[in-house]
């Protein structure tokens, strides 16, 4: 039996639709014992994305960046956050928008982009999955500053961290972002080996 055969949406109310969309359902659930089970659930619906972790192997070196982000310090974040460069898909495919994403975000235009994995980040409220990405990167291929873009309300700084570097920093609480774990979990794993 498929998921769609086990549930039944009984009703849909959009609560908001700003950034995002946020809507309450009202869904039945059929259980393993058969039986059906009504529930609500608030969902969060902002788009996909992707996001990249550019490093240079003879350097042992990652390039992360550091931002504000509203909802961590609401929180209790009271910090900018270091992270991998990401952004939403917008209509494109990922691998398009991580190049574009990237140079905004870092400045360097990257060539060969690898995907790795796609994760959903919180599929309890959020419908985001997150297709996730590794590029090899050369100082020659910084075209720009990087920074994002103010118009977007965007104030970025480029952090290029030795990989031990910034593995430490998830270990002493510097580094708290899920996706930044993960591709920095897989760089240990699979690059840096």
């Amino acid at each position: 039996m498929s998921i769609s055969d086990r549930i039944r949406v009984e009703d849909v109310r959009v609560l908001s639709q700003s950034y995002g969309k946020l809507t309450n359902t009202k869904l039945a659930w059929r259980r393993d014992d058969g039986s059906w089970q009504t529930q609500q659930r608030e969902v969060y619906d902002r788009g996909n994305a992707a996001a990249i972790l550019p490093y240079n192997l003879q350097k042992r070196s990652v390039i992360l960046v550091k931002q504000f982000r509203y909802p961590a310090f609401v929180n209790g974040h009271d910090d900018l956050l270091i992270e991998a460069a990401a952004g939403l898909l917008d209509d494109a495919t990922p691998e398009e928008r991580i190049r574009l994403e990237a140079e905004e975000e870092t400045g360097y235009r990257l060539h060969d982009v690898k995907f790795v994995f796609e994760a959903f980040m919180s599929p309890g409220a959020v419908t985001e999955k997150i297709h996730f990405f590794v590029a090899e990167y050369e100082p020659q291929m910084r075209v720009s500053a990087g920074g994002g873009l103010a118009h977007e309300g965007e104030e970025i700084e480029v952090l290029q961290l030795l990989i031990e570097d910034a593995l430490a920093m998830i270990s002493d609480g510097r580094i708290v972002d899920a996706k930044t774990i993960m591709l920095l979990q897989h760089a240990a794993l699979k690059i840096f080996v």
